[in-house]
């Protein structure tokens, strides 16, 4: 389980008074009575005697079960609870159960009472020790958002197993849902490793760019678009030059809200592996000297965050991406698209997270993107189906399973149409899984950078 806490706190809630009552098992043993009984009475009626005792024995264990069932009013409950989840990752609510001091081991169970768009946690189990208790219950979030955390149940049972214990602790604590920025910093740390080696120095990064860099003599491999010709016949050897990769350069990260970035990916809406993939984006290129912006739309714009640099403005970043909420309206790329380039004022790498279903409804979206690519450089982000790959790739057994392979493959064609379509555009295409899309993406960002595209 992996905890995703950060400075977590004990939190004491209000606590009813709680109750003891009979178990199921209770119920079990009375009921095993009956059918003896009553074929004791149709046998010899004086010996009704029988089933009675047996009743009334069977209530007196009951009752010595309940009066030795721990009170709820001894038994403490403390709750740490994260102050934030990361969507898509477990956290970990620690349950600290206090039996009152009592000796002999009892087996608690404790059970969470979760209010918003998650799954209702399972229930932890465990027995005292010493009279104290740990359980660790786990939180899963799918979706950003907040999610309260009402209360938290725990029962317990005598030593018969007879009767019960329940006591149920008020905990009316909020946990913000937020995208996973611990892994981005992983994958951040792990992209600038490779200069950890070197220890703090200034770093010129070679490649296409715009700026002039230096001469060098040539050597084998090096591209001949660069030579200098008028050097070379100066100094009677070949030279050629190296550019500096620029920087300055504004990035937006445009995504799209709209319905089709909802449909869950391993669990995961679309739209929230967009925004891990762009956050770690945004990471890379404020490391890297460039300024980043963000921008979301739907049916009509959401968001704007102009570009700007420094890694102060990650912060900025990470709030906007959890700013983005989950709608259900069809996006209009015309309006979207057309507001995102009349607030560009200069040549801006947009990298555009969105989704399509087929060649038709994907007409407006090229219609636009046409009218974008002649002036900025759009790499156009979506995220593969599983579901279509395993469809296609499933055991023809049945008549079924034929036809959705021949349905899946036919979204898929035309899928590899439009993006074919786009990419003749000029617009740089990146459909991939949603684990490897953060890669793709960082590769295609670097080798716009290389090229001097921006």
């Amino acid at each position: 389980m992996s905890a995703s806490t950060e400075s977590p706190g004990a939190t004491i809630g209000s606590a009813d008074r709680g109750a003891i009552r009979p178990t199921p098992r209770a119920a079990l043993v009375l009921a095993a009575g009956i059918p003896p009984g009553f074929l004791l009475l149709t046998w010899n009626a004086s010996l009704w005697i029988l089933p009675v005792a047996y009743a009334l024995f069977a209530l007196a264990a009951i009752g010595i079960d309940a009066a030795m069932t721990r009170r709820p009013r001894r038994v403490g409950i403390a709750a740490f609870a994260p102050e934030r989840l990361y969507v898509g990752r477990s956290g970990t609510l620690v349950l600290d159960i206090d039996a009152g001091g009592r000796p002999e081991p009892i087996r608690f169970e404790a059970l969470c009472e979760l209010v918003g768009d998650a799954p209702q946690p399972q229930p932890a189990a465990g027995v005292s020790a010493a009279g104290r208790l740990t359980l660790e219950i786990e939180l899963l979030a799918r979706r950003r958002g907040r999610l309260e955390l009402a209360a938290v149940w725990a029962r317990w049972r005598g030593p018969m197993g007879l009767a019960e214990g329940r006591k149920r602790v008020a905990i009316g604590r909020s946990i913000d849902v937020v995208p996973d920025i611990r892994g981005i910093q992983s994958a951040a740390l792990q992209f600038f490793d490779r200069d950890s080696i070197f220890g703090a120095k200034v770093q010129r990064q070679k490649g296409e760019g715009a700026e002039f860099e230096t001469l060098r003599e040539y050597a084998p491999g090096l591209d001949h678009r660069f030579m200098d010709w008028k050097r070379s016949a100066k100094h009677r050897k070949l030279l050629t030059r190296e550019f500096r990769t620029e920087r300055n350069n504004p990035v937006m990260l445009a995504f799209d809200t709209g319905h089709l970035m909802l449909e869950p990916i391993d669990g995961v809406a679309r739209l929230d592996h967009a925004i891990e993939a762009g956050l770690l984006l945004g990471w890379i290129s404020l490391r890297g000297g460039d300024l980043v912006g963000a921008y979301g739309f739907d049916a009509r714009a959401r968001q704007f965050l102009a570009p700007a640099g420094g890694m102060p403005h990650f912060a900025r970043l990470q709030r906007a991406g959890a700013g983005l909420a989950y709608r259900t309206e069809e996006t209009n790329f015309t309006l979207g698209l057309a507001e995102l380039e009349a607030r560009l004022n200069r040549r801006t790498l947009v990298v555009l997270f969105t989704e399509f279903v087929d060649t038709i409804s994907a007409e407006l979206l090229l219609e636009s993107l046409t009218r974008m690519a002649r002036r900025h450089v759009v790499v156009f982000v979506t995220l593969q189906d599983p579901m279509a790959a395993r469809l296609i790739a499933a055991a023809p057994e049945r008549f079924s399973a034929v036809a959705q392979a021949v349905v899946a493959h036919d979204f898929q064609r035309e899928r590899s149409i439009v993006l074919e379509r786009i990419a003749r555009l000029g617009v740089h295409c990146l459909d991939a899984p949603a684990r490897h899309v953060s890669a793709g993406l960082l590769n295609r960002y670097l080798a716009i950078k290389q090229r001097g595209l921006m």
